[in-house]
């Protein structure tokens, strides 16, 4: 048996870059899948964002792995979008046992916009709570406890990201995760329901391999200076920070709540 056999989750930001790979760690593990991207552009990000085409090839990796799979372009900012994609999977499935709250954008800018700031707390930081609160109801319902993990960053622990308005969104969101994430496993824990939050250092996907963000960093020097991780790698791979997701949502971390995970490479530790 799989890990994660016999259980439903409902992933954001699923159709790329990190949110795939948890998807396809937990269908490897036997869970179902309700999977949610916005698949367009936001403005002020200016790297390329998951398309409907990846959306479709996430559905197909998960059903090559002989699990079920309901997906749905929404936006994590339009919580009525997102409660009718949760409610599409809770009535194919029957119960939601792990929330992953991983949508999120990074508008790190060169041509700073006060937008920037504007997009990344109400995606970043909105869009969580709003994912954590349209799944809330009927995991209490169902009384089978569960599994809830928010994805933020080192720049959730850190004060790091730079003095743009974007960079600053950016961080004070990721910050901001970590509040919810401590508030909702206080207030979840009487029904066995664990919160919890991972913390990337940079991973190796699109995002932080995209020109226009390695121009971003170099043109910061508190970004720029020095190996940035303690450990002697760059980046880490989507693999690694997916199975530690994996982990949170198993019965394996089944006493483990209202903690902070870095899979960072040693980058807080070295601050």
């Amino acid at each position: 048996m799989g890990r994660l056999e016999g259980k439903a989750a409902f992933v954001t930001g699923a159709a790329g870059g990190l949110g795939r790979s948890y998807v396809q760690r937990m269908a490897e593990e036997g869970a179902d899948l309700v999977i949610v991207d916005i698949c367009r552009p936001v403005d002020t990000v200016p790297y390329r964002l998951s398309s409907p085409e990846e959306l479709s090839e996430a559905v197909e990796e998960v059903e090559a792995l002989g699990r079920r799979v309901v997906a749905r372009q929404a936006d994590v900012r339009d919580r009525d979008a997102l409660q009718e994609a949760y409610d599409a999977g809770l009535a194919a499935f029957g119960q939601i046992d792990v929330v992953v709250a991983n949508a999120g954008i990074a508008p790190l800018l060169v041509d700073d916009r006060v937008q920037a700031w504007h997009d990344a707390i109400d995606i970043n930081l909105t869009g969580t709570f709003h994912t954590i609160e349209v799944a809330v109801p009927s995991m209490i319902d169902a009384d089978r406890g569960g599994s809830i993990v928010i994805v933020s960053s080192t720049a959730g622990l850190v004060g790091i990201g730079g003095a743009s308005n974007g960079g600053l969104g950016y961080a004070a969101s990721k910050h901001g995760v970590v509040g919810l994430m401590r508030t909702y496993a206080n207030n979840l824990a009487p029904h066995s329901i664990r919160v919890n939050s991972v913390h990337p250092t940079g991973v190796a996907t699109r995002m932080v391999a995209d020109p226009v963000m390695a121009e971003f960093v170099a043109q910061d020097p508190i970004l720029s200076e020095g190996s940035p991780n303690a450990l002697p790698v760059d980046t880490v791979e989507p693999d690694d920070v997916a199975n530690a997701v994996l982990w949170l949502a198993s019965d394996e971390a089944r006493y483990v709540t209202g903690v902070t995970l870095p899979v960072d490479a040693g980058f807080i530790n070295r601050r």
